[in-house]
């Protein structure tokens, strides 16, 4: 599969710096589950802690899972997640490094790294997390999360669409209403995409002198 062939912006200034919220979308917009899952794909080169990947989507496209996303909406997203083609949600997941041994193995038999260098990741970072306590995993999988959720809504403009990444919903009901273990899954965000209606309201960013120290 050609990941990119759906790229129709390459423009990395007009993709970041014109990225818009919008708060409707036009209902009648359809993204193929091909596209959703070659945007994720690319999204997915997003760094992540000692390349843990501690993410997982859970994509609404179709009226069984919009109605699902709608119940764990605050009404103030209603707009954007009934009228959006797709709403993904970014989860964290805090068992990520169960599975850890598996990517080096597979670096290690593409030759990508040596036998040496893949054992020593797993004597170096894999105690950190076999013996870390919930927060540490919480913190490390939300950290995850936002990258690539912040990789994905680039991603989404690069594609022709526009993105709103959404916190207001209840956190607490995400992962069971997806039939998800809620012990292993926190949520990060979700993330509205389609094709916009109507106008964004462009905000105001804080001056970043006001934000920056230089030591």
């Amino acid at each position: 599969m050609d990941e990119t062939k759906n790229i129709i912006n390459n423009d990395f200034k007009d993709v970041m710096l014109n990225r818009h919220s919008y708060r409707e979308f036009k209902p009648d917009v359809k993204i193929s589950r091909e596209e959703i899952s070659e945007m994720l794909e690319e999204a997915t080169t997003a760094p992540s802690a000692c390349n843990l990947q501690s993410w997982h989507f859970v994509v609404c496209d179709d009226a069984a899972g919009k109605e699902k996303a709608h119940s764990v909406m605050m009404p103030f997203n209603y707009p954007q997640t009934d009228s959006c083609s797709a709403i993904i949600f970014v989860l964290g997941d805090t068992q990520s490094h169960y599975k850890y041994r598996d990517v080096w193995n597979k670096a290690c038999e593409n030759g990508q790294i040596t036998p040496e260098k893949r054992d020593q990741v797993f004597k170096t970072f894999l105690p950190l997390y076999e013996h870390a306590d919930r927060s540490f995993l919480e913190k490390d999988a939300t950290i995850d999360g936002s990258m690539v959720a912040l990789q994905l809504l680039l991603t989404a403009r690069s594609h022709g669409y526009e993105a709103n990444p959404m916190s207001g919903y209840a956190f607490d009901k995400v992962a069971s209403t997806f039939d998800l273990d809620d012990e292993r899954y926190i949520p990060v965000t979700a993330i509205a995409i389609g094709k916009p209606a109507g106008d964004f309201t462009k905000s105001v960013r804080y001056n970043v002198k006001e934000l920056t120290d230089f030591i």
